[in-house]
């Protein structure tokens, strides 16, 4: 079953620009294949608030989604930015969604 995993992080509104160059940071580890690729969106009309960035990735079960997680943590490229991003979270967690195919 394809579980997708799904990063929110709300951000402090007034560090958007440094936040968000770090991410774009995030993106060319992505690119480089350092890191798994995902999509990146921010809200538009949703119930998180435009402070909030939102990076997902579908992967083939919840064992390669959980992989996936514990690489990103012993990545010491990721570990570095993400050191960096930290200071401007307001608030952050991981979501995991099972996709229904019926």
């Amino acid at each position: 079953m394809a579980i997708v995993m799904r990063f929110v992080q709300r951000f402090q509104p007034d560090k958007r620009r440094e936040f968000m160059d770090l991410e774009k940071q995030f993106a060319q580890l992505e690119h480089r294949g350092i890191l798994p690729r995902g999509q990146r969106m921010t809200p538009i009309a949703a119930r998180e608030p435009g402070n909030t960035l939102i990076w997902e990735s579908t992967f083939k079960n919840l064992a390669a989604a959980e992989e996936a997680l514990k690489a990103l943590e012993r990545g010491e490229e990721h570990q570095k930015l993400f050191e960096q991003q930290v200071p401007f979270f307001e608030d952050a967690w991981v979501e995991f969604y099972e996709v229904l195919e019926f």
